[in-house]
């Protein structure tokens, strides 16, 4: 699909917005595919998108809210380890999906296939509009939190100082990603090492603490716990949002070299070294803060760094930084990916799907990305937002596993070069469910009902804009997407089969 005021055949490529923008060879088929994102991603780049997008805000975020739901260290230490499992079972079924619909836009394509078109529309219209800008802004907001807390010893950083080098951050890395793919892995694969390089550090000076008998906070571990069926839940989210990420490569498959060796050996490297290092860090802090202190803290790995490395303490939240960073840098990525297939598929404005004649990128959709994500900032109640956003994912990663069970009947003809026992998708079936039930049975509040009506709404934009294409709405369109043509320097993908 095209938009009205651009043409795409076989032999030519006719752009009404400016022939003399586009005039460069772009006459021909070949000139058409040379759009086309390119395959840049490798396997180590794999690897290093999966661990730097989880490797990111939650693991210095996270643990207080984790230890706050359950209440004590011994559960809050198992719900790490079992965020960790139930993350490998969900990249267990993504990556049967993953190598049997190479398609880049990962739950979009899987629903597409398996469901048609409107389940696939929901989770466009929710995952664009809210999932992948709230989470960009979350993380962003995590940066900036770290990143100004040294310069305001001793209290909380202002909440407009905080925004604005969340919007700052945001905005640099829209650039880098409009700007190339290779500059993008490269300064993810940086950054990766950055973060793996501090959570070294920390997981080695907490061991070192242990063996020196630190373990106070290790004593009757269990006293205290929560068994409230909601509050486990929502300890779950927490610990399953630092988690996030295990899916990255998912949405980026088609610029990924060999997907149908890379993507599955990039994964099962990831996440369980990533699985690994938080129970590992989690560890680490309870040498040397009680759960009381913990909790108390702002910034969790400043104040572990206060504590260890004195006096060059400035060492963990310098690295910190860089690991958010790097976090951001992957959230970006892979959300510009989703709006782009969005728009492809025609489930959202075509504008969204068009890549950039000079850098190959789908400057479009990270463009809105970013700009979504700045709006998301205003409120900034990080613990909200996750709760919300972990709601909603989890609603979508259920029916993806149930895709996969689907199209083991609809679908049996289909080359399945990742192969999963069917029982695990049933597990992650079971488990999406009780993550979106548990805390509306126990503490039901008015948030997950918009969430619902929210995700319900795209129905009324399907059927007026997708399924029933007015002709007003192609009035107004075509000359924006005219100038937005030649603002950006923007054309259309080639056709994906």
């Amino acid at each position: 699909m095209v938009e009205d005021g651009t043409r795409k055949r076989k032999g030519t490529l006719n752009c009404s917005v400016g022939p003399s923008m586009y005039s460069r060879s772009l006459q021909t088929e070949d000139a058409v595919k040379a759009t086309a994102l390119k395959k840049d991603v490798g396997l180590i780049s794999g690897i290093c998108l999966v661990v730097g997008s989880m490797i990111g805000s939650g693991i210095f975020i996270s643990p207080k809210a984790v230890l706050d739901y359950t209440g004590a260290v011994g559960p809050c230490l198992c719900v790490w380890a079992a965020c960790g499992v139930i993350s490998t079972l969900g990249a267990l079924c993504y990556a049967e999906l993953g190598t049997m619909i190479t398609k880049s836009g990962g739950e979009h394509s899987y629903l597409m296939a398996a469901f048609g078109s409107i389940p696939a529309y929901l989770y466009s219209w929710t995952t664009v509009m809210v999932l992948k800008p709230s989470s960009f802004a979350i993380i962003s907001l995590s940066f900036a939190k770290y990143a100004a807390t040294p310069f305001y010893p001793g209290c909380t950083p202002p909440d407009m100082a905080t925004k604005c080098l969340a919007v700052a951050a945001i905005m640099l890395i829209c650039l880098l990603n409009c700007l190339s793919v290779k500059l993008v892995t490269y300064v993810q694969n940086i950054f990766t090492a950055a973060k793996l390089l501090i959570i070294l550090v920390i997981v080695v000076a907490g061991m070192v603490l242990l063996a020196q008998g630190n373990t106070q906070s290790f004593s009757n571990s269990f006293d205290g716990a929560q068994t409230s069926f909601g509050a486990i839940g929502l300890a779950f989210y927490n610990g399953l949002w630092a988690y996030g990420g295990w899916s990255a490569l998912n949405s980026i498959t088609e610029e990924l070299q060999n997907p149908h060796r890379n993507l599955p050996l990039a994964t099962f490297i990831g996440i369980p070294l990533v699985t690994v290092c938080f129970i590992l860090v989690n560890i680490a802090y309870f040498t040397v803060m009680t759960p009381t202190e913990l909790l108390q803290s702002e910034a969790v790995a400043v104040t572990f760094g206060d504590r260890v490395f004195y006096p060059v303490s400035w060492i963990v939240p310098l690295f910190v930084v860089f690991s958010t960073f790097g976090s951001v840098n992957g959230s970006c990525f892979t959300a510009g990916r989703m709006s782009y297939v969005a728009g492809r598929e025609g489930h959202m404005l075509k504008i969204l799907s068009y890549i950039s004649l000079r850098h190959y990128t789908p400057a479009p959709a990270l463009i809105f990305n970013g700009f979504l994500s700045i709006i998301y900032i205003i409120p900034s109640d990080i613990e909200s937002l996750i709760n919300y956003f972990s709601f909603t994912i989890w609603v979508f990663y259920g029916l993806t596993a149930l895709s996969l069970i689907v199209m083991r009947f609809t679908k049996k003809d289909m080359e399945r070069p990742v192969k999963v026992p069917i029982f695990i998708a049933a597990a992650v079936i079971l488990v999406s469910a009780y993550l979106v039930l548990a805390p509306i049975i126990d503490r039901p509040e008015w948030g997950y009902l918009y969430c619902i009506l929210f995700i319900l709404s795209g129905l009324i934009l399907y059927f007026l804009f997708v399924q029933h294409k007015f002709s007003w709405t192609r009035k107004i369109m075509r000359p924006l997407t005219m100038h937005l043509q030649l603002l950006l320097e923007v054309v259309p993908p080639e056709n994906i089969e």
